[in-house]
């Protein structure tokens, strides 16, 4: 059995689609479990960077199987556009596979998405408004559509039609809102984008464990990030979903002793996009250099993230939760012109060590970040491909890395091509 996992291990945008991209090169199959297209990898072939959102990575190569599992939800316009524009740039999305159990994000979904982050004014989460929350909340109170009853127009209208009255009155009764959805329009949408998307649907649950079985290699690709989670995260400042290695299993509907060789991707400072707290934030001269260096804006959104030093007390907490194999390292390449770069190993709180990570946020705000100074290298790294050739500060850093959270390492990046990626275990030979 040879599966693999990679897992961002801070608020997302730890260059997971370059690691999942890299991995999949040697996977048969590529299988996103969770999130929908508010996540966004960014992937960079032969120069050209192609922005996936609900794709999985494993797309850009042929001969791959290129599974959406059934934790994901699908905005079915969003799916197809994006293999529109795939397609344009010369890729086939033949190889791909969506679930029949995966929910559908709708068009009421976007519009309370946006009435409700609007309502909430000093208590905005941050949300991306592509109605993933009000989506996740439909298949927990057992009314979502899935992929299944949108292959089945009958099904589909019975409830498309209970659907369209509650949340026609819920977004003008609770948020006084003039906007509504039609019935009949899409009706007429879902349909057509119904039979455009049935050459892909199948029982991915099966097939996932088929391969597994079979002795294919399967690499499962994560959407967001640890402390993005539901559960485990800094809530309410998270996604509607689980991006960590338990919600995969969930996800992709396979048992978690098929998961091995967990890979928990760590970018080489720390960033995050939206509201809630973030300990090492840097609010200076050297976040602007971190934001705009490591050209620090949202995939999907284009927000600016806030940045700052890497915060190990997130990345323990979170090889921990996920129970990681190995690090990826990424974006170290950023780092090279700085002439010390800082690590915060823990946290205090009036003087007193925090152990574990603070799930009050007012506490965690409290938090005051330990942090140790280590020697930059001054250095260009992005052209080197042999870990004993990056310099010995570089070395040190990344090393230190692993000692705190322990955690071996598993691949260093220094750049965003696939040729600018240092292995250090094959994770698909462990």
């Amino acid at each position: 059995m040879a599966t693999s996992m990679v897992i961002g291990t801070q608020w997302g945008d730890e260059g997971k689609g370059k690691i999942v991209d890299y991995l999949a090169e040697q996977a048969d199959v590529v299988v996103r479990s969770q999130g929908g297209n508010n996540a966004g990898h960014t992937v960079v072939v032969d120069d050209r960077a192609f922005a996936l959102r609900l794709l999985p990575s494993g797309i850009l190569y042929d001969n791959k199987t290129n599974i959406i599992g059934t934790g994901v939800v699908i905005d079915p316009k969003v799916l197809l556009d994006e293999i529109e524009n795939l397609e344009r740039e010369g890729k086939s999305a033949q190889s791909l596979q969506i679930s029949n159990r995966a929910h559908v994000i709708m068009p009421y979904h976007n519009l309370l998405d946006e009435a409700e982050e609007n309502s909430k004014g000093d208590l905005k989460i941050g949300t991306t408004k592509n109605g993933i929350g009000p989506c996740y909340a439909d298949k927990v109170n057992r009314v979502g559509i899935r992929i299944c009853d949108l292959m089945d127009e009958e099904v589909f209208k019975a409830k498309l039609d209970y659907n369209v009255r509650i949340k026609n009155k819920i977004l003008r009764e609770v948020y006084g809102s003039t906007e509504a959805v039609d019935y009949f329009q899409i009706l007429k949408d879902y349909t057509e984008y119904a039979e455009r998307l049935r050459p892909y649907v199948t029982d991915t649950n099966y097939n996932v464990v088929t391969a597994i079985k079979d002795g294919q290699k399967v690499l499962f690709e994560g959407a967001q990030a640890t402390m993005l989670d539901l559960d485990h995260g800094t809530y309410p400042f998270v996604t509607s979903s689980h991006p960590i290695a338990g919600g995969a299993s969930v996800g992709a509907g396979v048992g978690p002793n098929y998961l091995k060789n967990i890979i928990g991707v760590v970018k080489a400072y720390a960033t995050r996009v939206g509201e809630g707290p973030f300990p090492s934030e840097l609010t200076d001269e050297t976040g602007d250099y971190l934001r705009n260096t490591g050209h620090e804006f949202g995939t999907v959104t284009g927000r600016p993230r806030r940045c700052g030093w890497l915060d190990l007390a997130v990345v323990s907490y979170a090889a921990d939760l996920n129970s990681l194999d190995y690090l990826a390292i990424t974006r170290l390449d950023i780092l090279d012109k700085l002439p010390e770069v800082k690590i915060c190993v823990g946290y205090t709180k009036n003087g007193e060590t925090v152990k574990g990570f603070p799930a009050d946020l007012h506490e965690l705000e409290q938090c005051e970040p330990v942090y140790e100074t280590l020697p930059g290298w001054e250095t260009d790294t992005s052209a080197i491909r042999n870990y004993e050739d990056l310099p010995e500060a570089a070395r040190r850093y990344v090393e230190r890395i692993s000692e705190v959270t322990g955690v071996r390492l598993g691949i260093v990046s220094v750049g965003p091509n696939r040729s600018q990626t240092i292995v250090l275990h094959d994770v698909f030979a462990e």
